[in-house]
């Protein structure tokens, strides 16, 4: 219940995208919590950025499991999902579903891009003081964030991490001896990785009899083969929901998904509701666990091998490299896109100067934060 409850305050205010998440997480479970050390955590983005899926809440589900094992898992994803779960579900029952940006929404947006730019701030901040400690480090970062900032698509964020791990690994030598030598322990959980591949070949056949497995199979294929977030779902899953749903119902659900915290892959509540007018409700969860079920099958079924690999001493080094590609990677997503998305003026830079004052000097919780927040883009509008 503990690990519910604290995805699900995440899941009321994580806005920003996966980048903003991963801050988010860091800040709680890694500088508050304690739940996992920063080179755990580190380990762990560096994995979910080779999986399909929502690398947030992959993520959120990998730190769930670390605290209180599949049920742990299972409570971090209900709780992070539900807020967003819920709100779009909502909208989609709504006769009327053209959402209209009020000014109370906009102040409340503007809020929470400050409040993402501050807490990722916040974030690379820490893991640059624990990852960035030698001159090696220090240039696999640089390079890492040149070639993240010249690049673009899912080879810009996996390229650094690769070739950091590769060169790093290269570059360690000859393993020192152990009177115990290494070896491979952990193997995959070839029974999730059998599901996997199950629901992945068996449900096109089951969806041309049943439209709830017809549904299933349209998100499951998007969440098998889409890699780079939520963004990048939306050229694979149109095609697929020919026929479900129309043009304007899938832009204006994508658009309803920006509007609400957590993982933008909840899209999938809204189109899963609209697809199914008689049982709305049945819809969405059925879409909404499709989507995230294959990026979850894979995380579970690799996570005992990438844990043995990690024991490896000179994989112990070159992931050294890997964390300070990680720091590029978060810190590259800081610049662009959640600080050219916050950051329109002076103001704006002072305000968020001014918060992560307010939260490393003053220990104002983020919850506090954010009503402050809100308060400043409400006073800013009024002598606007």
């Amino acid at each position: 219940m503990k690990i519910f409850v604290q995805f699900f305050i995440l899941g009321l205010y994580s806005f920003g995208g996966p980048a903003a998440h991963i801050g988010f997480f860091q800040r709680e479970f890694v500088e508050k919590k304690g739940w996992l050390d920063q080179s755990s955590f580190s380990q762990a983005v560096a994995l979910c950025q080779f999986l399909p899926g929502p690398a947030s809440s992959q993520l959120g589900m990998y730190i769930g499991y670390r605290k209180g094992g599949y049920l742990g898992a299972l409570a971090a994803f209900l709780g992070f999902t539900f807020p967003s779960f819920a709100l779009l579900t909502a909208a989609a029952m709504l006769a009327n579903t053209q959402i209209e940006t009020t000014q109370s929404l906009t102040l409340l947006i503007t809020a929470a891009k400050w409040l993402a730019v501050i807490v990722v701030t916040d974030a690379v901040w820490g893991m640059a003081a624990k990852n960035l400690t030698s001159r090696s480090s220090l240039l696999v970062f640089g390079l890492s964030a040149i070639w993240l900032a010249l690049s673009s698509g899912l080879a810009a964020q996996l390229v650094p991490i690769v070739t950091a791990a590769l060169v790093g690994y290269t570059m360690a030598g000859k393993a020192p001896t152990t009177d115990t030598p290494w070896r491979l322990t952990g193997r995959p959980v070839w029974g999730l990785l059998a599901l996997f591949m199950l629901l992945l070949v068996g449900m096109p056949f089951l969806g041309q009899y049943n439209p709830f497995a017809a549904l299933f199979n349209a998100f499951y294929q998007a969440g098998a083969f889409v890699f780079g977030g939520g963004h990048v779902v939306l050229p694979l899953l149109e095609p697929l929901l020919d026929g479900m749903v129309d043009s304007e119902t899938f832009i204006t659900g994508y658009a309803s998904a920006q509007l609400v915290p957590g993982p933008m892959f909840t899209m999938a509540s809204y189109l899963g509701a609209a697809s199914q007018a008689t049982s709305p409700i049945l819809g969405s969860v059925v879409a909404t666990l499709a989507v995230f079920l294959p990026g979850a099958l894979l995380l579970f079924a690799v996570i005992p091998v990438w844990e043995s690999l990690m024991s490896h001493p000179r994989l112990k080094v070159s992931i050294q490299w890997v964390n300070a590609s990680v720091v590029a990677l978060l810190a590259v997503a800081l610049i662009n896109p959640i600080g050219t998305s916050a950051i329109g003026g002076v103001s704006d830079v002072a305000i968020c100067l001014l918060g992560f004052g307010l939260l490393k000097k003053a220990k104002v919780p983020v919850w506090g934060l954010a009503m402050a927040l809100f308060a400043s883009a409400w006073g800013i509008s009024l002598l606007g």
